[in-house]
């Protein structure tokens, strides 16, 4: 697999600058990260929430996850996970985890954790294990806005034990 059809054209049909670094197929975003040699709190990852409106797509650093009950009550709904067999019929032309933070490519609503705007330089996953996209804040921030994301404080750092 490549990068994802839908978010290729999405990217050029935006002008959006951007470049594709490749590195070992992984098995999760922590593990991109390390293998892409890129931070983990610049590669953002996708998590797909839904609640009685439809599907919500949460951008967040990779180093964070998602704060259920406080994301609720910042968007007042009721957030809950979407399955599996859900992420495999909404996102057709990606492989399973390697969700682009591109919700409105996939017709859902965004919401990004403002945590990921502190940093020059933004990360992704965009359909395949074994790229990711760089993007400037700039440009990121941009399809963000195009996306119509809200940005709200939800991600919640990941302590790893070694």
């Amino acid at each position: 697999m490549a990068i994802a059809s839908r978010v290729q054209e999405f990217m050029a049909e935006h002008g959006l600058r951007y470049d594709v670094l490749s590195h070992p197929h992984s098995h999760s975003s922590m593990e991109t990260a390390q293998l892409a040699h890129v931070p983990g709190a610049c590669l953002a990852k996708s998590v797909i929430l839904e609640d009685d409106q439809g599907y919500l797509m949460a951008v967040l650093p990779s180093t964070r996850h998602v704060q259920l009950g406080r994301l609720s009550r910042e968007l007042n709904c009721q957030l809950r996970l979407a399955t599996e067999d859900e992420l495999a019929r909404l996102f057709a032309d990606c492989e399973p985890g390697a969700i682009p933070p591109m919700g409105a490519v996939y017709g859902m609503r965004v919401v990004m954790d403002e945590s990921l705007a502190e940093h020059p330089e933004i990360y992704f996953e965009a359909g395949d294990h074994e790229r990711v996209i760089q993007m400037s804040r700039e440009d990121f921030l941009t399809m963000m806005d195009m996306e119509q994301a809200s940005h709200v404080r939800f991600g919640e750092h990941t302590w790893r034990h070694h």
